[in-house]
């Protein structure tokens, strides 16, 4: 592993700062680092960066570079709400970003501005959303989650998309399993949209390392079904500290080379894309 494209700083939720993370990857002897705070929301939060922090979040990246041989990167993960997230195109515009990271952690039920948190570390926050604003319908809770990745996919412009299958970390095998019917028929429309809008596919190491999940981002199957299509892959780690940045990456090249996979892409920055 010689590039991690998804971290999170002090800027966002993540623990470390800029600097930190800089240091941990020339430790690591990285080529690439990319920094993707989350985006701003339009609603009080304690894990995405404030709109008046992003020129400062850019030129402190900016002036790191000046400092180190490892080639930095500009971005942020976008949550992708119907009809209330701010559209991807407009942050990476606006403030001169190298790509976009596109993710689903709220899910908004249909005809309700009510959200399901299927992310963070209490999964008490995952049931209780489940039964509140889905009475208890996993099938259709889960359906909205994939509903909302397939018009994400459609209607905004991304480089990675994050996690793609992060529904199954607070389920762990308890209110629906990843083989049953209508569940595979959902995934495989989101990879044949993956496919068709050229995005890049992570895969993602944070759960294995948290101890929150028991399978990478995405699942074996979902990398199998990928690498069919051709669909480019990174190893990212999420990390949120410094220490992170390499975490399960071994095992995630292993995974990689076990679903068929000879390589991952890195970013152009002459061709301002992964390739």
């Amino acid at each position: 592993m010689n590039a991690n494209y998804h971290t999170h700083c002090t800027y966002c939720d993540g623990k470390d700062p800029l600097p930190a993370f800089v240091a941990a990857a020339e430790a690591l002897h990285f080529d690439q680092l990319g920094f993707s705070s989350h985006a701003p929301v339009p609603f009080e939060n304690n894990f995405g960066i404030q709109e008046n922090q992003i020129p400062a979040y850019c030129q402190e990246i900016d002036q790191l570079q000046t400092q180190t041989s490892v080639q930095l990167l500009k971005s942020l993960e976008c949550d992708f709400i119907p009809g209330m997230s701010t559209p991807f195109d407009v942050f990476k515009n606006n403030h001169h970003l190298d790509y976009i990271i596109g993710g689903v952690h709220l899910v908004r039920p249909r005809n309700s501005d009510q959200l399901w948190f299927i992310d963070g570390s209490k999964r008490e926050i995952y049931d209780n959303g489940l039964f509140q604003l889905f009475n208890g319908n996993i099938r259709e809770a889960v359906t909205t989650f994939w509903e909302q990745t397939f018009e994400m996919l459609e209607t905004q412009h991304m480089d990675i998309i994050a996690h793609v299958d992060k529904i199954k970390m607070h389920n762990q095998h308890r209110f629906f399993q990843e083989d049953e019917k209508w569940y595979k028929v959902l995934v495989e429309k989101a990879i044949q949209l993956i496919h068709q809008h050229d995005v890049v596919m992570e895969i993602n190491t944070r759960g294995l390392y948290k101890k929150r999940c028991d399978a990478f981002y995405p699942s074996t199957e979902i990398l199998m079904k990928a690498r069919k299509l051709d669909i480019p892959v990174v190893i990212n780690t999420d990390a949120h500290k410094a220490e992170e940045l390499g975490y399960y990456a071994d095992e995630a090249e292993q995974e990689l080379r076990h679903c068929g996979y000879e390589h991952v892409v890195h970013y152009d920055t002459e061709q301002k894309r992964f390739r």
